[in-house]
């Protein structure tokens, strides 16, 4: 068999001859040759071509644009007979140059010059439009004496309109006589090239004999012979393959070891019936090295290398080597490559948030199916609040993942206390992981629930790790490993593997536990800092939302409705940049400010510019503490409402403006002028809107939160979609439809939302006087007074309200200035209020026995509810709150006296 198998080989591998060598490399040599004449000669061509195309356009512009330049040409293209005056000068200016032709022709498109007379006033054919405009160009066509290049310039009179078009045109010269020139030097450059490579081909024939040592063919093929004996008796496969994936030659070895057919060679490696892996490796062509194959129940080593046969690559020799003997270790290196690529894989898909329930699923997402069949976690109550784990064994089913849909254990959400003697409770006890192998010979772990231990059995699961889930030393939960009868039970190497992946998971629980309950404080400190309800005033229909940011942590934002005097309210919603502790700590000392300064009625811009200076002082103190150029910043919106009027006014410092659902529905974002945030104004004036308001309509104040995380223009269209076209929703509708509409499932930051509907008070319900600057006017006043207290039905409180405006008037007629008006409103509580021109503002005083004033503001502070001061662009208002019924009794004793006493002395 091997004396047939040598015969065969030596009829296919015949010796290589040196003649047939030499021949290939002239013959190699000469395609070199030919191929580099044809390049050369057609880069000669197109050198010439593109030489004269470069020519003629040079040569045609020039003569256009200088034919077209030539004093006369303008006047020519005007007169009444431009072709007498103009065919002349194109004739000599073509012969001079030695162009094709010179046309002249109108606008228009009518020649008139041409080297042939009869086409003189014909229309020209071609394009003639663009020169016509006053745009000259350049084009290449091919007419009937071949390619040609035309340049069309326009004629311009001293206007700078077109009176006409020249058109110059040269025909291209072929470039066979400059090939023609130069062809000799190429021909003996190509019959030197075919000297030198005879010689070369002669040479290299020479050093060929030389290198094989002058052998001829029998000297070669005994060689061959004592290298096929060779190849034969050696104890490794050896195959040699053809590029096209035939089975040249196969050895004892090889043969043995892949259960070759006799007729093996010459056939092609799919057709052999070899494993799949070793006919992938055999046909594909590939280098490989120390590649494991298994082939039937023999582990082999493959490594192949290609061979290079004339010049390029022809086929491959692939060696075999039997280590069947390596198998089993191989089996365990592999396994043991994917534990650590399960451990690689639960480092970085367990704890990819801070939330306490999704970490636990993500330890069971990696487990189930390459470790288990089913993974559950129980997790401590107080590690689900984010609270200290306490010493307590009850615990909540947190996760069930299996490969069923239906597991049988108890189910997510349920209060779990292990019974002593379960697995799970000897693992809790112990601190480490506890194994059982098989569930169905041991009764221990069915203590805690027969019938579910019965299920768990009938559903196929026969094998139980339970570990403990520990971090810092401090117990958690527990997680539960189970695998079905379809695979191996848990050994000790499972239980390592187990602990450590139970271990990492632990670790991301306890930081996912202590973020929640940071973020729970800091959240608890911010809501607590929010407004708990909402004040009483008639103004407004007032609904808010406050959603604090699922990502990023606690913010800023802030909302808040402020009761002010004369039945105003004030809208605010603020933002602080940031989050954390230190975001919602700046919240509320920002929110706490904003509350006593609209204590001291002041004006919404200069509100804003208290805040700028306020929160300058905390970004300062705050770098002074951190030692670093730390920037805080933060934005805020201020509005006041008048409903006397439905006057708004609105300031802004870096807040988005408000929205206005208008009450036939349209949406409008009126102009706010924007100023910087708080902080960063570095003492620039703030400006305000005044808006006016229908009664019904929607004002709608919102921090960026709401809008910030799709592009602005996005979600401010967002936002006017939801808003429009319902002017009767509810403030508390309109806001739970922007909430489910605007906001992300999971905002980036937090949102502050404030939805108002406006009221007007009843014209009724408002009366106003102007009083002259003189001391008489008093008694006027007060009977007014009296008048309209009576036709509201407020006779009760007639006295202290006649007595309390009467001393306002006085105060205003002696201390103001012109113009001094009187109004009342009647709302929640009877409002007084005397403006006048003057900026000064009232003290009260305590008076001396013997002085005869000083006691009016003593007396107002007296009767009144609240009082106090607002300034105005044109002086100032005092105003007064007193109940509409069931006020304070008429003093009595010496306070009674004193008022009698004042009253008398203004009666006089």
């Amino acid at each position: 068999m091997a004396g047939l198998l040598r015969r065969r080989s030596r009829r296919r591998r015949p010796a290589p001859g040196v003649r047939s060598f030499a021949a290939q490399a002239f013959a190699v040599q000469m395609v070199m040759l030919l191929v580099f004449i044809i390049a050369a000669g057609a880069v000669l061509v197109l050198e010439t071509r593109n030489n004269s195309l470069a020519d003629a356009r040079h040569r045609t512009r020039s003569v256009a644009e200088s034919f077209a330049s030539a004093p006369g040409t303008a006047q020519a293209l005007d007169s009444r007979d431009p072709t007498a005056i103009l065919q002349p000068r194109a004739e000599e200016t073509r012969k001079r140059t030695g162009v094709a032709f010179v046309i002249v022709y109108r606008p228009d498109g009518i020649r008139l010059t041409h080297p042939d007379p009869a086409l003189i006033g014909k229309h020209v054919i071609g394009p003639y439009k663009q020169a016509a405009e006053g745009k000259p160009f350049t084009e290449v066509f091919t007419g009937s004496r071949g390619p040609a290049v035309d340049s069309v310039v326009p004629v311009f009179r001293p206007d700078g309109s077109v009176a006409g078009v020249v058109s110059v045109a040269i025909t291209l010269g072929t470039v066979n006589t400059t090939v023609q020139r130069q062809l000799p030097v190429l021909l003996a450059g190509v019959g030197g090239a075919l000297v030198l490579a005879t010689c070369g081909s002669a040479w290299a024939s020479r050093r060929l004999r030389r290198q094989t040592h002058g052998l001829g063919h029998v000297e070669l093929t005994r060689m061959y012979e004592h290298h096929d004996a060779v190849l034969h008796s050696v104890r490794e496969g050896v195959l040699v393959l053809s590029g096209e994936g035939r089975l040249l030659l196969a050895n004892d070895e090889a043969r043995r070891l892949l259960d070759l057919p006799e007729d093996a060679e010459g056939r092609r490696i799919a057709d052999l019936g070899l494993e799949p892996r070793v006919a992938e490796l055999l046909s594909s062509g590939r280098v490989a090295s120390d590649e494991v194959l298994l082939a039937g129940d023999r582990l082999l080593i493959a490594n192949t290398r290609l061979t290079d046969r004339a010049g390029g690559p022809d086929g491959s020799v692939t060696t075999l080597r039997d280590t069947t003997e390596l198998r089993a270790l191989s089996g365990r290196v592999e396994e043991a490559r994917e534990r650590l690529r399960l451990l690689y894989d639960a480092g970085v898909r367990v704890g990819t948030t801070l939330d306490v329930v999704r970490t636990a699923e993500e330890l069971a997402q990696v487990a189930v199916p390459r470790f288990a069949d089913l993974v559950t976690v129980e997790l401590l109550e107080p590690v689900l609040r984010g609270d200290e784990p306490a010493d307590t064994a009850d615990m909540r089913r947190t996760v069930i993942l299996g490969d069923s849909l239906d597991p049988p254990v108890f189910p997510v959400g349920g209060r779990i206390t292990w019974m002593p003697g379960t697995p799970m409770a000897a693992a809790l006890e112990t601190g480490h992981a506890v194994l059982e192998a098989d569930l169905d010979a041991t009764h221990d772990w069915r203590v805690q629930s027969p019938e579910t231990a019965g299920r768990i059995l009938d559903h196929g699961i026969r094998s139980l790790i339970a570990v403990p889930m520990r971090a810092r030393g401090v117990l958690l939960g527990l997680a539960d490993f189970w695998r079905t009868d379809r695979r191996s039970p848990f050994d000790d190497d499972d239980l390592s593997l187990a602990e450590e992946l139970v271990a990492r998971a632990a670790v991301c629980v306890d930081n996912a536990r202590r973020y929640t309950h940071a973020r729970g404080v800091a959240v608890s400190l911010q809501r607590s800092l929010l407004p708990r309800g909402q004040p009483e005033q008639n103004a407004l229909e007032v609904a808010h939302r406050y959603l604090p940011a699922q990502a990023g942590g606690v913010g800023g934002d802030w909302f808040d409705v402020i009761p002010l005097p004369g039945a105003r309210v004030a809208l605010v919603v603020g933002d602080v940049v940031g989050h954390g502790l230190h975001a919602a700590a700046t919240m509320g000392r920002l929110r706490t400010a904003v509350l006593n300064f609209s204590a001291l009625d002041l004006p919404p811009d200069e509100i804003l510019v208290h805040l700028d200076e306020l929160v300058t002082r905390i970004d300062q103190d705050r770098a002074a503490e951190a030692e670093t150029d730390t920037v805080t910043g933060a934005t805020c919106l201020y509005a006041i409402y008048d409903p006397a009027g439905g006057r708004c006014t609105v300031a802004t410092a870096g807040n988005p403006g408000p929205a206005l659902v208008r009450p036939d529905g349209a949406v409008i974002f009126p102009e706010v002028p924007a100023s910087p945030p708080l902080g960063l104004a570095a003492g620039l004036p703030v400006e305000t809107a005044a808006l006016d308001l229908a009664e019904g309509s929607l004002l709608v104040l919102y921090t960026d939160g709401l809008v910030e995380d799709r592009d602005i223009g996005t979600g401010l269209a967002l936002l006017r979609d939801t808003l429009a076209g319902r002017p009767d929703r509810s403030p508390e509708e309109t806001c739970r439809a922007v909430i489910d509409t605007v906001l992300p499932p999971r905002p980036s930051d937090d949102v502050a939302l404030l939805v108002a509907r406006t009221r007007l008070l009843d014209p009724a319900d408002v009366v106003e006087w102007d009083v002259p600057r003189d001391s008489a006017s008093v008694a006027p006043v007060r009977a007014a007074c009296a008048r309209q207290l009576d036709a509201w039905g407020l006779d009760e409180v007639g006295f202290e309200t006649e007595l309390m405006l009467s001393e306002l008037v006085t105060n205003a007629i002696r201390y103001g200035s012109e113009p001094i008006r009187v109004r009342m409103l009647r709302d929640r509580d009877l409002v007084c209020e005397v403006s006048d021109g003057s900026s000064t503002s009232p003290h009260p005083r305590r008076a001396a026995l013997t002085d005869e004033g000083g006691r009016g503001l003593f007396l107002v502070a007296q009767l009144a509810r609240r009082w106090g001061t607002r300034y105005t662009p044109h002086g100032k208002v005092i105003w007064t709150e007193q109940p509409l019924h069931g006020g304070a009794a008429r003093p009595g004793g010496d306070l009674g006296d004193l008022l009698l006493d004042q009253w008398d002395d203004e009666a006089l």
